[in-house]
């Protein structure tokens, strides 16, 4: 569970969480990815969690997959603390060290993520957290209406949040809602997969213009980094067409994380990221299931992977 890792987690030395993150980036980029939301989320207490954000913000600048950071401090209730007493310390603790650090650069954090559930952070004390993490000027990224139908859809597009992810139990008005507030949602396949939930309901969030993004959920609960392979199971698993799986995991994703204006579509003015795919049609990106036919991947008009070299390289 997420205790476990939260212990490994605070035992590991910050050069070894680097060198594990920049391998895992360095597999992702393989599979097409070039630009990732990476989270906090497995230290709970505040020099744990500033550790895995130290993390994200040097691996900018180590490799070259571009990284959206998530402060994800509310992802699990501290042992001998009360949901409660968590949140007020998220608000008046963990929240104003976060705002020094990013005020003086040591951290480049973009969001922030709450596990939004019964029996985690219910409702009350969540959007106290997103208002106050709102008047820092973060971004709100949560999870929502994963295990148990909150009313969180609703209350995240009042709040005017970003993106929220998961969304198995959705409801019409939060679908709606979501729609009217311009709410991306972020839909997590192999999660439903691993944990053999009902997949979330992605064509009635289509059918009801909602922007639907797809994530692979990397954690040690879903230990997924293709991005190919999260499209497949979108499409089988939630019965979206390949189209809508190429728009969920490029523009849309890229929308989720606030960047779209930069990455997430060709065009004239934006990163060229792009992958070369070895087939006689682009579907066989999402077709191959295991070993998608990538060829190549360009970061910012460079080729950062190469299948013939195997190792990639920067080169014209």
């Amino acid at each position: 569970g997420i205790h476990f890792t939260v212990r490994h987690t605070t035992e590991a030395s910050e050069e070894e969480l680097l060198r594990l993150l920049e391998g895992r980036l360095r597999r992702m980029l393989r599979f097409g990815t070039t630009t990732v939301e990476g989270k906090s989320g497995y230290g709970l207490e505040l020099e744990g969690e500033l550790k895995m954000l130290r993390v994200l913000h040097r691996a900018r600048s180590t490799q070259p997959v571009d990284i959206v950071a998530t402060y994800c401090g509310a992802h699990a209730v501290p042992k001998n603390m009360s949901a409660g007493e968590a949140a007020r310390r998220i608000v008046e603790e963990h929240l104003p060290a976060l705002e020094r650090e990013r005020a003086s650069g040591r951290l480049q954090v973009e969001n922030m993520d709450i596990f939004v559930e019964k029996g985690v952070f219910e409702l009350e004390d969540s959007l106290a957290m997103m208002r106050a993490a709102k008047a820092q000027g973060l971004q709100l990224n949560f999870h929502g209406e994963e295990l148990n139908y909150l009313g969180s859809a609703e209350a995240g597009a009042n709040l005017g949040a970003l993106a929220i992810s998961h969304l198995e139990h959705v409801s019409a008005a939060g679908i709606a809602a979501m729609a009217e507030a311009g709410v991306f949602a972020t839909l997590l396949p192999t999660t439903a997969q691993i944990l053999r939930l009902v997949p979330p309901p992605a064509r009635d969030m289509i059918a009801g213009g909602v922007a639907v993004a797809l994530g692979t959920d990397f954690n040690p609960n879903a230990f997924c980094l293709s991005m190919p392979h999260t499209m497949h199971l979108a499409c089988t698993l939630m019965k979206m067409n390949m189209c809508e799986a190429l728009v969920a995991a490029t523009i849309n994703a890229a929308g989720s994380l606030g960047v779209a204006d930069r990455c997430g579509s060709l065009e004239a003015g934006k990163k060229a990221d792009f992958v070369l795919i070895d087939s006689p049609n682009w579907e066989h990106l999402i077709y191959q299931i295991a070993d998608p036919p990538i060829s190549a991947v360009y970061k910012n008009g460079l080729c950062a992977y190469s299948a013939l070299t195997a190792g990639g390289g920067s080169s014209q």
